[in-house]
């Protein structure tokens, strides 16, 4: 009997299981969030430090057999603090829409699941306007790109119709930092974590 009630619970999560990851599903919702964002090649000559920005916008996602796809559109805002040798700290701050396309998969069963992806992420700047603070009218500028590419990894847990996100996002475009004597190359990337919602 016992062995009878454990195939038969084990037929069942199976089954449900089986049936979460194959059927095709279709979600819409919006989501928001924080991020920190930081500097590469920051070192001996000038340093970033981490400074709290904000997102918040849509997304969608289309999973089947165990995969998804999840393209999202969302309003972000970058924030860093850069100190070098040369002067006081400057602040650069800079907003953008972005634009990911993430593929994963999903794992999970009674409104209960897991999400892994990565993927490319398209952003584009509406605001490029640094705050240098007391460094105003100096030769000091951080001239970010008006179209930038990253790649983005991370993982998701969903309850219901909840999600929360955490992820990595590591630019690829180079951007130009002047801090009135010496032009450094690097890029901006970011950690974010992030609330969501599916309406649909």
């Amino acid at each position: 009997m016992k062995k009878l009630i454990l195939t038969l619970g084990i037929a069942l999560a199976v089954t449900t299981i089986s049936n979460a990851q194959i059927l095709p599903k279709v979600q819409v919702g919006i989501k928001g969030g924080v991020n920190l964002s930081s500097l590469s090649n920051s070192g001996s000559t000038f340093s970033s430090e981490n400074r709290a920005g904000y997102l918040g916008g849509l997304w969608a996602r289309f999973g089947a057999l165990g995969f998804n796809f999840q393209p999202e559109l969302y309003i972000t805002s970058k924030n860093v603090d850069i100190n070098n040798s040369n002067g006081p700290a400057r602040n650069a701050k800079f907003t953008s829409i972005d634009v990911p396309l993430l593929l994963g998969g999903k794992i999970g069963a009674f409104g209960l699941g897991g999400r892994f992806y990565a993927g490319p992420l398209l952003s584009f700047a509406i605001n490029k306007d640094n705050n240098f603070g007391s460094a105003v009218g100096s030769a000091a500028r951080f001239d970010y790109k008006s179209s930038n590419f990253a790649i983005t990894a991370g993982a998701g847990i969903d309850i219901r119709k909840i999600s929360i996100d955490l992820r990595y996002e590591a630019g690829l475009t180079k951007q130009n930092y002047f801090d009135g004597s010496t032009n450094y190359k690097t890029r901006v990337s970011l950690f974010n974590l992030s609330l969501g919602y599916a309406f649909l």
